[in-house]
């Protein structure tokens, strides 16, 4: 198959320099209004807004999972994670027989690897995959470009664990210059100082992360290769405070994107159109002149960027969700399936009778509550549960209804949910038609109400520690 697949490739393929390199620059958990070009007063992001400046920002990019494997899985793939059997959770199992578009520019005569976060959570090599299926792992960018031959475009993928929760916890973003007053505190958690502190570490950590992915450009600036290289800079998925990572709101799923490749993107340009990150994955290969396989649910936006669409038939994503971590008895996830567009974001919860935060006991990873990650905001918000954080403990952590409503033009944190609004009905009923329209036609399991397959699949995370 991969001898069938380089000749295909090969044949489709643009011939040595004329195609262009590729820098993947992804974050780890990094929402998308914390950039300085993205409206972030309190945060520096020289790097990224160099790349909007001398590129495209898109204001309205998107993972297909809120949670980091499993949307690594769909960017590599080209395909909707409810196709890719387990590898649509958290800790899963990497198959073999799903195609990857690293292989494909690999065969097709590419230099490809990778540093940092590639595909993970996970496992791959007691499946029978010899490499990350993000590409050959190096230990630094220099030594990557080191072993490329003279005149092979190359791709690589720089994956930043800056700003994770395990990082930034080690950050003092005071003592980095973050000034507190001028963080925005979304209204989904309480505004006190220790929440801006914690913020503040976040930010600052994203300052770190964009200062590492500025030394890789410099290189290719240095070695005069920085114009014949595209440029995307991303992140996998939102922060992991509450209602953050895990979550189908865009908190949990709404990314920083923009893209700079000198004479085909315009320099300064801004999009409208709502891309999907599994879109990535038909993108790289049509830069590179490789055909994308039949079976990639993937679209290629890069008629977006050249300009030669204005992107307006890009009007909404759909998002999902199996299982994060393994928080509920029984192995459970708690599936949801969503769509947003400019205006409205209609969440369907197929299980409500579940935690969406995890069961408020230790089942078995992280700990109560665990898709909530123990953040210090976590824990001041549970301890104070039956008093002053009440409010903010039912949005984040206490049960939710089986739809879930949000007209993002009056309420852009999505705290207000209008799904028994009757003057909403009609908006409702539009979006839950096109979920239902989505997963027919991308042949999702749960289309039977009764599919459970993804609480029994194998989690390869570790057990919660306890004293």
């Amino acid at each position: 198959m991969r001898t069938l697949l380089a000749l295909l490739a090969l044949a489709t393929a643009s011939h040595g320099s004329a195609r262009p390199n590729i820098l993947f620059l992804i974050g780890d958990n990094w929402s998308y209004e914390h950039a300085a070009a993205n409206g972030c007063a309190a945060v520096k992001t020289p790097v990224f807004d160099r790349v909007t400046r001398e590129g495209m920002n898109f204001a309205n990019a998107f993972c297909p999972v809120p949670s980091c494997s499993p949307t690594r899985s769909s960017i590599l793939t080209g395909r909707v994670a409810h196709q890719l059997e387990d590898m649509a959770s958290l800790w899963s199992r990497f198959h073999p027989k799903f195609r990857v578009f690293t292989d494909a520019l690999a065969d097709s005569g590419y230099h490809t690897g990778f540093i940092g976060k590639g595909w993970s959570p996970g496992k791959f090599k007691e499946f029978g995959r010899e490499q990350n299926p993000a590409g050959k792992e190096y230990e630094d960018f220099t030594s990557f470009l080191a072993e490329r031959k003279a005149d092979t475009p190359f791709f690589f993928w720089f994956g930043s664990v800056h700003t994770a929760l395990h990082s930034f916890k080690k950050v003092d973003g005071v003592a980095a210059g973050i000034d507190l007053a001028k963080i925005r505190v979304p209204e989904y958690l309480p505004d006190t100082p220790e929440v801006r502190r914690e913020i503040a570490n976040y930010l600052a950590a994203a300052q770190q992360m964009d200062a590492a992915f500025g030394d890789a450009i410099a290189q290719l600036e240095k070695s005069g290769q920085l114009d014949n290289t595209v440029i995307i800079y991303t992140s996998d998925n939102g922060w992991q405070m509450p209602r953050g990572l895990a979550n189908c709101h865009d908190s949990g799923s709404h990314v920083p994107l923009a893209v700079r490749w000198p004479g085909k993107v315009a320099a300064g340009s801004r999009s409208d159109a709502f891309i999907n990150l599994t879109d990535f994955a038909a993108t790289f290969l049509d830069i590179a002149g490789v055909k994308p396989w039949p079976e990639m649910t993937s679209r290629s936006f890069l008629d977006v960027l050249t300009g030669q669409s204005d992107g307006k038939d890009r009007a909404h994503v759909f998002l999902e969700r199996e299982r994060h971590a393994n928080v509920r008895s029984g192995d459970a996830s708690y599936p949801c399936r969503a769509v947003r567009n400019a205006d409205f974001l209609y969440i369907r919860n197929l299980r409500p009778d579940r935690w969406p935060a995890g069961d408020p006991e230790l089942h078995f990873a992280v700990g109560p509550f665990g898709d909530v990650d123990p953040t210090t905001t976590k824990q001041l918000i549970l301890d104070q549960r039956e008093g002053a954080m009440k409010p903010f403990f039912d949005i984040n952590f206490a049960k939710r209804p089986a739809e879930e409503l949000y007209d993002l033009r009056r309420d852009p944190d999505q705290v207000q949910n209008l799904a028994t609004d009757p003057a909403q009905a009609q908006i409702k009923a539009k979006l839950a038609a096109q979920v239902d329209a989505w997963m027919r036609d991308t042949k999702d399991p749960r289309v039977d109400p009764a599919y459970e397959a993804w609480d029994h699949y194998p989690y390869f995370g570790g057990r919660a520690k306890t004293p």
